[in-house]
């Protein structure tokens, strides 16, 4: 089974290319961030015409995360417990039904900038609330994966310049102790798992040519269960669609299991 993440940065604003990629990648399950319509806009035909079924959590203009697979979409959730009032549209779980279904989660997690203001609270109280759930999902003991853009720089070789970073809420302590500890409940990193190297970027600016420079950061992550961690087979970055004409900043990040 081929589970795919990518902030496509506005599914509607890029279609062509999202669809170009879906065509050429055909992943099973791909979880989408950055939607940036509400439900009612998002292009659902465009990926049934493509044998996908849809489960969409959106929000006019900002945020928004979709989950797509080609098996039907059981216990779907949108929204991440722990805050009623939250109106952010940056959390959809679903299980993908199969011979071994596996419940797979798109997240987009709050960047958090400027970090002298209250959206640096409100990125660490979203990352307690994952982790809170995350511990509640490992109870149940079976395969799951948490995909998406988590915009957190996990180490200094995950930057093509981490001294840029140093004033950012993507790199500060309490941003990476709280990934770290996210993975210590027991989470396996994917990538770092199946391969490992650095300077695997999965975003770019737009700006200063960061694409051309390969001024690049990764902050795309997939974490893994212990049961889908022991299905893993592969972790691939399609470094090439930044490359491609109207892309998003972001690339897909797909990890192979064994399911």
């Amino acid at each position: 089974m081929r589970i795919a993440t990518w902030n496509v940065n506005s599914v509607n604003a890029r279609l062509e290319t999202v669809v170009r990629w879906f065509e050429e990648a055909n992943p099973d399950v791909a979880c989408l961030q950055e939607i940036k319509c509400i439900d009612e806009k998002f292009p659902t035909e465009a990926f049934e015409r493509l044998g996908y079924n849809v489960a969409v959590h959106g929000q006019k203009t900002y945020n928004g995360v979709a989950l797509l697979s080609k098996t039907p979409l059981e216990d779907v959730r949108r929204g991440l417990p722990g805050d009623d009032g939250d109106e952010q549209a940056r959390y959809v779980e679903a299980v993908v039904s199969g011979p071994e279904p596996v419940r797979v989660a798109s997240i987009y997690l709050p960047n958090g900038n400027p970090v002298s203001t209250e959206k640096f609270g409100y990125k660490l109280a979203w990352m307690e609330r994952l982790s809170a759930h995350a511990r509640d999902l490992l109870v149940l003991e079976e395969p799951f994966c948490l995909m998406g853009d988590y915009n957190v720089i996990p180490e200094p070789r995950d930057a093509a310049h981490p001294e840029n970073w140093t004033d950012d809420a993507l790199f500060q302590p309490q941003t990476r102790g709280a990934f770290r500890a996210l993975k210590n409940l027991g989470l396996t990193e994917a990538y770092l798992q199946a391969d490992g190297a650095p300077g695997a970027f999965t975003f770019w600016d737009y700006q200063a040519g960061a694409w051309q420079r390969n001024n690049g950061i990764r902050i795309d992550h997939a974490l893994l269960s212990p049961q889908a961690a022991d299905k893993l087979t592969g972790v691939a970055i399609h470094k090439h669609v930044r490359g491609w004409d109207k892309p998003s900043d972001h690339v897909p990040l797909m990890v192979e299991l064994d399911l």
